[in-house]
């Protein structure tokens, strides 16, 4: 309500310096919860959040979910899931051909060392370092070995040298190896096909090898069966004489005399007088 002082002859109204100390508390409201929603941090799954001063990287790391932090400080997330890289690369053999190489290297960011990798490398560290070391690595695996070896036998070998190449090169700077994988190389033409034929080669050869030792086995299998046909042959011979053939003799007839079935028997020769069966 306005008042009108008479002495000075102007007029005071009492609600003006109230509604200032309004606006004031209502301003003074807004920025309180402004600066409470800029102390909440939220970082999402599978990522870690590196935390930044004015530009400055303060080496605290968040992980995952909701955090009070200063208003202040910046939240920089970082991936820490399981990343692929492809990297289809020529590269030399011992022999110094050149062949295609393709590869995968499945790695993932340490959280322990998120800040680091933040602060000394960048967001951008898959161009910067992992892709550069990636190729060296292949490079220097490949170049020890010879491109038969590489075709055949040795993939894993040389798998296993470029793994222990990056783990030593980038596991000081807050990467995680998991593994390497060869999935495909490409040799020239004229290569493939020689080591090819050298290979059916060698196949034919253990093939024949085989069927060898399989004949040498079966004819040592038989001879040792004629052995023992012989020996048997010479034990029974022994065995017979005279006086068991005309025993055997006596016996058919005692059986073919006690027979019920009609039959004409001759008995007696000019030898030894077994029976003679001519008819039933």
């Amino acid at each position: 309500m306005p008042m009108f002082n008479e002495g000075r002859g102007r007029v005071i109204d009492a609600n003006g310096g109230f509604g200032l100390r309004l606006l004031g508390l209502a301003v003074a409201a807004v920025l309180i919860v402004i600066m409470l929603f800029s102390a909440v941090a939220r970082v999402e799954s599978g990522h870690v959040g590196v935390l930044t001063l004015f530009g400055r990287v303060t080496g605290e790391v968040l992980p995952e979910g909701m955090h009070m932090v200063n208003p202040f400080k910046t939240n920089n997330e970082m991936s820490i899931r399981t990343q692929e890289i492809k990297e289809s690369a020529s590269v030399p053999s011992a022999e110094g051909l050149v062949m295609n190489l393709d590869t995968s290297l499945i790695y993932h960011v340490d959280p322990a060392k998120a800040s680091d990798v933040y602060q000394k490398i960048g967001p951008g560290y898959e161009n910067v370092l992992i892709e550069p070391n990636l190729r060296a690595a292949i490079r220097e695996a490949t170049a020890s070995h010879s491109a038969n070896a590489l075709y055949t036998g040795e993939r894993e070998m040389v798998a296993k040298q470029i793994y222990d190449q990056l783990v030593e090169r980038l596991g000081g700077r807050g990467f995680i190896v998991e593994s390497i994988l060869l999935r495909d190389i490409q040799l020239p033409a004229t290569l493939k096909t020689s080591i090819e034929a050298k290979q059916q080669a060698e196949q034919e050869a253990l093939a024949m090898n085989f069927r060898l030792q399989k004949e040498k086995q079966e004819a040592e299998r038989k001879r040792i069966e004629a052995g023992g046909i012989r020996d048997f042959q010479q034990i029974v011979a022994q065995g017979i004489s005279p006086q068991l053939l005309e025993w055997k003799g006596i016996e058919a007839t005692e059986n073919l005399a006690k027979s019920a079935n009609s039959k004409v028997v001759v008995i007696g020769n000019s030898k030894n007088g077994l029976p003679l069966i001519l008819g039933q």
